[in-house]
């Protein structure tokens, strides 16, 4: 460890003594974030019901946070009153969840040459905070200081041109972190041992020899197959299943090098959490040449079906379509459509397979809907106990595409195979949407002015938090989807709203500052409005109820 390094912790330490808040132990369920998803299961949800329907108009801001970064999409955690943010290149920080106020920040020597974007989320477990890197690390740093306890390089981004998965999830005693990056190389999800860094299994995306599904690749192909784990994926610690989205096979836009299904790109997988084993798959879009990634995180919901209670899974794929799944054994559910826009198949087979799906050819060009940017992307959705209903964005952009003949290419090289150019579908609206997440009956629809790159939030205070490219946080009557609250923050929002809460107080977080590749588009395709689109910034904001004059309600 440098010497410099060893002195800002020490400061940390002192720091730490004199500023970390006093919290009460026995802290009420929901009052912490202590994940990316506020729980396993992805949901995105709070059971928090201080802010409501009724009051949240009241909604102000008590502090806010810039990280004297660009662009902030991080979800925080919240654990004991402290708040731990992750900045882009690599920071990272606590605060003082009530006040705001700086606990210990944590800076990453970022090394010389390309690196991956950074991660926009963290996990934490036995003290200790794990987080992936630019350079394509996984550490884990001591929560009270912010000094680094493990350090393991997961492979050599200068060969492979990848970095980590958006964030980590943990099951049980284990970091679980997937890979990303659109690149010729085969994706994987890894399992570490949180005490010691110690990789305990990988999984491989891409079936190569031995496996089952090998046989859905041509030659060698394997080898390059793409797979990419972008999002974050979730856990059931009852079945101890880890269930995680996997991206589009390489090349992204050209198909002809590698005939049959392209096991196991484009599907949902369920991996044994002890072993690394795969259970089951369930691949969404077979042979794709769209890139319709399947990399949306899994939402695992129970409900009550015949006065049996089944264990599902919900999960949006890029293509416009949602499936469900019987999440122990990958039977398929159902699948329906939720987004509007959708030219790319005649509809979804009773085995879940595209009817009559369109593929890229060279020098053809084809408009396809939706685009590679997909319905939607990581702005993820949200489940809500109290409505029973699930709340999904969709972007509704097209693309004009055609494949292109193939160059050599070697691992970790950018391989296309193909172009693009993105454009608004003529004939539908950017929105969001509830939906009954069985059936896919939309309850209600809330068109957003361009494509809405935030993800969402569901409180049991019935409402639905999100924000805008153009900077506004708003929030949503969840039984209704008409708008009820918004701020202006300044920046475009791509980061995730939680909900918290110290000392009785119920607090919504909110990043501003977007950094989104879907958010680059609306210069683009709304360019009557793109003198609204506001500086790339990077603060948090934090809103909670005016503090009662003598101890009444907020």
């Amino acid at each position: 460890m440098r010497a410099g390094r060893t002195l800002r912790a020490a400061a940390a330490s002192i720091l730490l003594l004199a500023t970390r808040p006093a919290v009460a132990q026995d802290r009420a369920p929901g009052d912490d974030w202590p994940n990316f998803f506020g729980n396993t299961q992805a949901w995105s949800y709070s059971p928090l019901d201080q802010v409501d329907r009724g009051n949240v108009a009241r909604l102000a801001p008590v502090w806010a946070f810039s990280t004297g970064e660009k662009g902030l999409s991080a979800t925080p955690l919240v654990v004991d009153g402290v708040m731990y943010l992750a900045a882009p290149r690599d920071h990272l920080f606590a605060l003082d969840a009530a006040s705001g106020r700086l606990i210990w920040s944590h800076a990453r020597e970022i090394p010389q040459g390309q690196v991956g974007a950074s991660s926009t989320g963290l996990s934490m477990a036995f003290g200790l905070l794990f987080f992936g890197t630019m350079d394509n690390h996984l550490i884990a740093l001591d929560a009270k200081t912010g000094r680094e306890v493990w350090d393991v390089e997961i492979e050599d981004y200068r060969l492979c041109k990848c970095t980590t998965s958006f964030g980590t999830i943990l099951a049980k005693d284990k970091v679980i972190v997937g890979v990303r990056g659109d690149v010729a190389h085969r994706g994987y999800i890894d399992a570490y041992d949180a005490k010691t860094g110690k990789r305990l299994w990988r999984f491989f995306t891409v079936a190569g020899p031995g496996d089952p599904g090998n046989a859905t690749w041509s030659g060698d192909q394997w080898k390059f197959g793409g797979g990419s784990t972008w999002y974050n994926g979730s856990y059931d610690p009852d079945l101890d299943l880890v269930y995680w989205g996997v991206g589009n096979p390489q090349p992204m836009m050209f198909a002809g090098n590698r005939p049959g299904d392209n096991l196991y790109t484009d599907s949902v997988v369920a991996i044994d959490a002890a072993t690394g084993k795969l259970r089951w798959h369930f691949q969404e879009t077979p042979h794709d040449s769209l890139d319709y990634d399947s990399a949306p995180e899994p939402v695992l919901i129970d409900v009550d079906r015949g006065g049996t209670t089944q264990k599902l899974l919900v999960h949006a794929n890029k293509s416009g379509f949602t499936y469900v799944l019987d999440r122990a054994t990958g039977k398929l559910i159902g699948a329906w459509p939720h987004a509007d826009a959708i030219t790319w198949t005649k509809g979804i087979d009773k085995d879940g397979r595209p009817i009559d799906p369109l593929q890229n050819e060279p020098g053809v060009e084809k408009l396809v809907c939706p685009s590679v940017y997909g319905s939607r992307a990581a702005n993820h959705s949200a489940y809500s106990p109290r409505t029973g209903w699930w709340y999904n964005t969709s972007f509704e952009v097209c693309a004009k595409m055609r494949a292109a003949p193939l160059m050599p290419f070697k691992e970790g090289d950018f391989v296309v195979g193909g172009f693009l150019a993105p454009e608004r579908s003529q004939t539908t609206k950017p929105f969001i949407a509830a939906f009954d997440p069985v059936t896919g009956k939309r309850e209600w629809t809330h068109q957003t002015e361009v494509l809405n790159a935030s993800p969402l939030l569901a409180t049991a205070g019935n409402l639905i938090f999100g924000g805008d490219p153009f900077g506004l946080a708003w929030a949503l009557d969840a039984r209704t989807g008409a708008q009820l609250w918004s701020f202006p923050t300044g920046g475009g929002i791509s980061a995730a709203p939680i909900s918290y809460a110290v000392g009785g107080r119920q607090f919504i977080a909110i990043g501003s500052g977007m950094s989104s590749p879907p958010g680059a588009l609306v210069p683009v395709l709304w360019p009557e409005l793109k003198d609204r689109v506001p500086p790339v910034g990077s603060t948090l904001f934090v809103f909670a109820l005016p503090q009662p004059a003598q101890g009444g309600k907020p």
